[in-house]
């Protein structure tokens, strides 16, 4: 696939700053289910180390607030600069997905890579703590990481090689995610779909030498890419 929006950021840059499959490919991937116009306002929510905030304000003009709970706003701040983003461009700030500070209709789109999957598997969530910050007719996009078919009862080898079970209960199909957020009201499903980047995203994301892909090789070279997918899904606020 070419992804020229994330061809802009270094592979160094990237297997430095990355927490999980190449978050640029995915969210470049995702943005195009939906053309979010240049200058609307962005909750990239898990936002990590900061490359998927980078890219949507850079290459494509958003306004950015990059919230996440485990990073480091100033150090996210930092990677901004030398981006040559300022903080009109781009916000980082700490923030837990079930307590967002921002008010009812504050955004025109939210977008999720790789992280939705560890507060959204509660239906409640979508409905009570994210529908409400975005305005009427927004957008939300996910790319959720799941599975081809839910198989938790009997997991194949090469998943438990760097999964354990409780660990595999974050990863579901599309049909669960369809019936998850099809629970919340004044929301239309717009799409869902497997990404096509998958194999390629997870193909970098093996590659960096942080221990938590290192750890994530065997199951990999073990055939996991045949269970595994990324989900996309797409949004609206009705």
């Amino acid at each position: 696939m070419n992804f020229p929006k994330a061809d802009t950021f270094s592979k160094s840059i990237m297997r430095e700053r990355s927490m999980g499959p190449n978050p640029l490919k995915l969210c470049e991937e995702l943005l195009g289910l939906a053309g979010i116009p240049a200058a609307s306002v962005v909750l990239d929510l898990g936002s990590g180390a900061g490359l998927t905030s980078a890219l949507m304000a850079r290459e494509c003009g958003h306004v950015v607030y990059a919230a996440d709970l485990w990073s480091d706003p100033s150090d996210n701040m930092r990677f901004f600069k030398e981006c040559g983003l300022t903080n009109r461009q781009v916000v980082p700030l700490k923030a837990d997905a079930i307590a967002l500070p921002f008010a009812h209709g504050f955004f025109d789109a939210v977008v999720s890579v790789d992280s939705y999957n560890y507060f959204g598997r509660d239906p409640k969530y979508l409905g009570e703590h994210l529908l409400p910050l975005v305005k009427r007719g927004g957008e939300l996009l996910f790319a959720i990481p799941g599975m081809v078919r839910d198989c938790h009862d009997d997991p194949p080898a090469c998943l438990l090689a760097s999964w354990t079970p409780e660990q595999l209960e974050f990863m579901h199909d599309i049909s669960w995610w369809r019936a998850n957020i099809a629970q919340t009201e004044g929301v239309e499903i717009v799409d869902m779909r497997e990404m096509a980047c998958t194999r390629e995203a997870w193909a970098d994301w093996v590659q960096c030498d942080n221990e938590y892909a290192v750890g994530d090789r065997a199951a990999v070279e073990a055939g996991a890419l045949d269970h595994l997918s990324t989900i996309a899904v797409r949004l609206r606020r009705r």
